[in-house]
């Protein structure tokens, strides 16, 4: 079991769920663009927000945006340790660096040093793509086994500072890569990890990705917060996020929308309706499965492991609960139906 850390009001390890996190894709300096995205992410279910500081004007635009949000900020720092302390002076939760790019021994020790004095904690963060040279040519090429001598090799350099309030993340865009190497940091260090698969891709391809990734690191017990890196809106990694942590029973994450992959009998728009569906549960409270189904035939079978559900024939449907039929609907009330059954369910 990893160690317990805080940042800011969360805390993860320990035996803690294993928390969201996404990284804004505003400018940083833009406080009231950063300030509004930050707040619809934690609207749909962020825990830990990152935010790029690549200029002293971003360091000192954290305080005003910490003044307007709700969830834990985490500074993501490269290359200047002045940046590094700039933004945890303006109220960082936590700062993400890779000491290997920050320079000398005294500039790392000045970044640890305005970290503890403040009590917060300090992400060590690997990429493939930044492998040292050294370990490139010792390992004969990027290898799990390279990022987690690296990944090691930078922990140490600041636990020997006296300083262990310390998260670890090691990211490959090779998911198999980055299972092995997460297996094997696992079992040296007792450090919460931060688990992503980096440059994952666009959307399709970056969600295949990450769930088979995640999901295999998760499985194994393995990752105390989550990233899933997607080119496109933030907002689309919590989504994906919510319904791995869901799918591997790490979370309850809200309403769960299944439905069928349609077939010749299906007499319904049910590719429609069944993101209409999607649409249309994102904001009820609850922790239950809803079935969109194409056809009577095999709806209200199929539909029997969901709490509720509607299946649809020719111009009408049913709307199922628990296995039960409980009317027939016309086609273009299916989804009022569904939905004013959702808002009453607690007086069901």
């Amino acid at each position: 079991m990893t160690k317990k850390v805080a940042i800011g009001d969360r805390v993860i390890g320990g035996g803690n769920p294993v928390l969201i996190q996404s990284m804004t894709n505003t400018k940083t300096e833009d406080v009231a663009a950063t300030v509004a995205q930050i707040n619809r992410l934690d609207t749909a279910g962020c825990d830990i927000i990152r935010c790029a500081v690549p200029t002293m004007e971003a360091a000192k635009a954290l305080a005003g945006i910490k003044k307007q949000i709700r969830i834990p900020l985490v500074a993501d720092i490269h290359f200047d340790y002045r940046l590094a302390i700039a933004a945890i002076e303006n109220g960082a939760d936590k700062i993400r660096i890779n000491p290997g790019n920050i320079g000398s021994a005294e500039r790392v020790r000045a970044v640890v040093d305005a970290a503890r004095e403040r009590g917060i904690p300090i992400r060590v963060g690997v990429n493939s793509g930044s492998l040292e040279k050294e370990l490139v040519e010792q390992y004969h090429g990027v290898t799990a086994e390279g990022l987690v001598e690296s990944a090691l090799r930078q922990v140490k350099r600041i636990e020997d500072m006296g300083y262990d309030n310390l998260v670890i993340s090691i990211k490959s865009s090779d998911v198999m890569m980055c299972v092995e190497a997460h297996e094997q940091l696992a079992a040296l260090t007792d450090h919460p990890l931060h688990v992503g698969i980096t440059e994952a891709g666009t959307l399709i391809r970056g969600n295949i990705k990450s769930a088979i990734g995640l999901g295999l690191i998760l499985r194994q017990g393995i990752g105390d917060t989550i990233r899933v890196s997607l080119t496109g809106d933030p907002l689309e990694e919590i989504s994906s996020a919510k319904l791995i942590l869901r799918t591997l029973g790490l979370r309850q994450a809200g309403i769960e929308v299944i439905s069928c992959p349609t077939c010749g009998r299906t007499q319904i728009d049910l590719i429609g309706l069944a993101n209409r569906v999607e649409e249309m549960t994102a904001d009820i409270p609850l922790d239950i499965r809803v079935a969109v189904m194409g056809c009577v035939v095999n709806g209200p079978g199929e539909a029997k492991e969901a709490d509720i559900g509607i299946a649809g024939g020719i111009g009408e449907g049913l709307l199922i609960k628990k296995g039960e039929i409980l009317k027939k609907v016309p086609e273009d009330e299916l989804l009022d139906a569904l939905r004013e059954e959702l808002i009453h369910w607690e007086e069901a």
